[in-house]
């Protein structure tokens, strides 16, 4: 798995992992399943001949420090940590962060985090060429500034239902608390002449998708984790299309 991931063995790690996973889709080798049962077999085959995901293992990153002051090495106390990093350009995702959340934390906790990705971007320093660039580009390829300055890289959370908290109710939660960063804020000089201006502001999807624990139940949680996983990659999708 990506450096860091299920490095602790804890939930929240081993989570992530899933997430990178359900985003790469392996394709498993039908060769090493001739001796499984039939119906292992056959779920074999449809996720062979499924849509690819996006990226191999080396397109992902955990645990990325996002500074809002200090270094990329040494991030100053505050600093938010990505729990992934995505770059996929070939697949039409230049660059995604995306966070998860297994359904335990609090809506207000999650939606904090955003006010230091807010914090981060506002942070700039030289480049190699000696302009002083926003920090995130000195470190990762995107468009030009027309895309990427205007409104900074996207954020998918991804919500797997394993908590009690209900994940449609988390997303909910997530987006009022999210507003003000996510939304453009309307500029005028009087109320019915004005814009929407969208400088500045941070876009997050959210999606939920069903996490099998154990293989023992995967036949048993196939049938439903697959319209969630469905909901989960549609988010994605949408955003290659930005």
């Amino acid at each position: 798995m990506p450096k860091s991931a299920g490095r602790s063995g804890a939930a929240h790690p081993m989570m992530v992992n899933e997430t990178v996973i359900a985003l790469i889709r392996p394709k498993p080798d039908l060769d090493q399943l001739t001796e499984q049962p039939a119906e292992a077999q056959a779920a074999a085959r449809a996720a062979v001949d499924a849509s690819d995901g996006i990226g191999t293992l080396t397109s992902y990153a955990t645990e990325v420090a996002f500074p809002v002051k200090g270094t990329w090495k040494n991030p100053a106390i505050g600093s938010a940590r990505a729990d992934v990093v995505l770059t996929a350009p070939e697949a039409g995702l230049p660059l995604l962060f995306i966070e998860a959340d297994n359904c335990t934390e609090g809506a207000a906790l999650i939606a904090a985090k955003f006010d230091k990705y807010a914090r981060f971007f506002k942070q700039k320093e030289k480049d190699a060429d000696g302009i002083d660039k926003p920090m995130w580009r000195t470190r990762w390829t995107a468009p030009g500034c027309d895309e990427y300055e205007r409104v900074h890289p996207p954020v998918l959370l991804v919500f797997h239902q394993v908590g009690k908290r209900s994940a449609k109710s988390q997303i909910a939660k997530v987006a009022d608390l999210n507003r003000p960063h996510r939304q453009g804020r309307w500029q005028s000089q009087a109320p019915e002449h004005g814009r929407i201006a969208s400088r500045g502001c941070l876009p997050s999807h959210a999606a939920s998708r069903c996490v099998v624990p154990h293989r023992s139940a995967a036949r048993r949680a196939g049938r439903r984790s697959r319209p969630r996983l469905a909901v989960f990659l549609s988010v994605v999708r949408t955003l290659k299309g930005r």
